[in-house]
């Protein structure tokens, strides 16, 4: 059970995390949030739908993204997060690195942290220690804006796995609970197609480090896989997030919530009983 502040969210089944980006400039979204009554009906959507966790970032990470001032991203993403903890009885996440983001959204009732800098930049280990929710630790392969340029390993797995023990290791040095971590291999974050799919067969090597949480919902790997980058992602995320699933991922990040939600009901129909299926949810 992972204590969310004042709400828990039980990992013994796979739980979907809803994405929203109330930016201009996300890669596969941006702009169609960014107000706030849109924002507030995607997420009911969502939650409707059988997300557990409402994820709201206000910085683009896609490759090339530029650069977003604190106040810029304060101004983006607390009447949205605050408007949610105020209708919904829903778990809400922050996708951010910075640490009076976080600590806003922690006093505006926030119930976790997601890092893709996994708490390296100034300040944000001290807010996260301060916070005391659980805290989404990934892996990425330099900055958003060169993380792509022509990224190398010599063992991908082994690397990315060395990387969260030791962001693992530190969080619990500075006082961040042991039972609040969550680690993210950072599929897309300075990872070719190669290295993304080394990283999903053996996506279960992570969960012995923390619970996993895996998002590759729409990323380029998906078109990759698929041999075209015009089509369509959803059908291709789905089937990669159940595989995530299989592997042992405890929470998976998603734009299509409605899709992925009845793929997980079948899938743990199969797993687990069809008398079991409400629960999964």
């Amino acid at each position: 059970m992972l204590k969310c502040g004042t709400r828990n969210l039980n990992l013994n089944r796979a739980q979907i995390m809803g994405i929203l980006n109330v930016t201009p400039d996300s890669f596969s979204d941006g702009g169609q949030f960014a107000a706030v009554e849109k924002a507030i009906t995607q997420a009911d959507r969502m939650i409707q739908a059988g997300a557990a966790i409402i994820d709201v970032g206000g910085e683009s990470t896609r490759p090339g993204a530029a650069a977003v001032s604190e106040q810029q991203e304060l101004d983006r993403v607390m009447p949205v997060l605050q408007a949610i903890v105020e209708r919904f009885d829903t778990i809400v996440s922050v996708d951010t690195s910075k640490a009076q983001v976080m600590r806003e959204a922690t006093r505006s009732g926030a119930g976790m942290l997601n890092d893709v800098r996994a708490l390296r930049e100034p300040g944000a280990m001290l807010a996260a220690t301060e916070a005391q929710l659980p805290v989404c630790l990934m892996h990425m392969l330099g900055q958003p804006r060169s993380m792509q340029k022509a990224p190398k390993y010599a063992d991908v797995v082994n690397e990315v796995s060395e990387f969260l023990k030791e962001r693992v290791t530190a969080c619990r040095s500075a006082g961040v609970g042991e039972q609040q971590l969550i680690v993210d291999p950072g599929f897309g974050f300075g990872k070719t197609l190669s290295h993304n799919l080394e990283l999903l067969r053996n996506l279960g090597k992570l969960a012995d480090i923390a619970p996993v949480l895996a998002g590759l919902s729409r990323k380029r790997m998906i078109a990759g896989m698929l041999g075209n980058p015009h089509t369509s992602r959803v059908t291709g995320s789905v089937v990669a997030a159940m595989h995530c699933v299989q592997q042992g991922a405890s929470i998976i990040r998603v734009h299509d919530v409605a899709q992925t939600a009845q793929a997980l009901r079948v899938t743990n129909a199969v797993q687990y009983g069809i008398d079991d299926v409400a629960y999964a949810t």
